[in-house]
């Protein structure tokens, strides 16, 4: 296993990108339809991929607990992305388990910010958030009577890391934007603990944090990438037309405006 960091890949793209999230609405996907445009999996929606034979440009994975629940699909992806970004945290539970899972393969450092340097003691958030304003790279709340608004950001450069969101379709948006893409058309961002994943049933359910993380993390750095980072170079959609998420910080669109809006690019 090499590890690579994302900054060689900083603006190496452009056009559009489909980032596929685990909401079942992603099941109404029509995945092949798309596949000549480049996509980003995470997580759990890699079984889309393998279902419909098709090799995402990258995977995402920063949660050492899905390779503890969900160990079959992270090998999955390792089969069939082009390339992957995974944390520390989720090498180090693969390699325990797969000592040999990622011979032979390049992976990205994928981490968030202010944990991005092994050589550097972390700051605290209130600290990093304070100096994270004067950075060109990173959007980020301040707040000193109140922690949680510190760690409501956005980053343009995966170099300095990702703000977590405590959903990871959201780093996704974060990596699209590193990596040039000007258009991000996101896929089963549904959003809701009680409407599940498209690949669990019953019994095998793992329970869900969205809830719980949706007013206080989720919500906040979705309206914050609205006002400061979406604009007339980069536009982010949302697919699912029951999505939690209001259409006024992520615009909805049905399939009829995407074919529209990717005929005039």
């Amino acid at each position: 296993m090499s590890v690579r960091n994302l900054t060689e890949l900083r603006d190496s793209c452009k056009g559009d990108l489909f980032i596929v999230a685990s909401g079942p609405s992603a099941r109404e996907f029509p995945l092949q339809r798309y596949a000549h445009l480049p996509m980003m999996a995470v997580n759990g929606s890699i079984r889309l991929f393998t279902e419909a034979g098709v090799a995402p440009y990258f995977y995402l994975c920063d949660d050492s607990s899905f390779v503890r629940n969900r160990l079959p699909l992270l090998l999955e992806a390792l089969a069939v992305a082009q390339n992957l970004a995974l944390s520390p945290r989720v090498i180090d539970s693969l390699l325990e388990r797969e000592p040999h899972a990622l011979d032979g393969r390049s992976v990205y450092h994928f981490q968030r910010v202010n944990r991005s340097a092994e050589d550097k003691v972390a700051l605290g958030d209130r600290r990093f958030a304070w100096l994270a304003r004067k950075d060109i790279d990173i959007e980020c709340q301040f707040s000193l009577f109140r922690q949680k608004p510190n760690r409501i950001g956005f980053s343009r450069n995966l170099g300095k890391g990702y703000f977590s969101n405590r959903t990871v379709p959201y780093a996704g948006v974060q990596l699209a934007h590193h990596l040039g893409f000007s258009r991000v058309f996101m896929v089963g961002l549904d959003l809701s603990s009680g409407a599940g994943r498209f690949y669990e049933q019953g019994s095998d359910a793992v329970p869900s944090r969205l809830d719980g993380d949706y007013e206080d993390y989720i919500l906040p750095c979705f309206q914050l990438m609205s006002e400061r980072v979406v604009g007339p170079h980069f536009k982010v959609y949302n697919l699912s037309a029951g999505s939690r998420l209001p259409g006024s910080i992520v615009p909805k669109i049905g399939y009829d405006e995407l074919d529209r809006l990717l005929a005039c690019s």
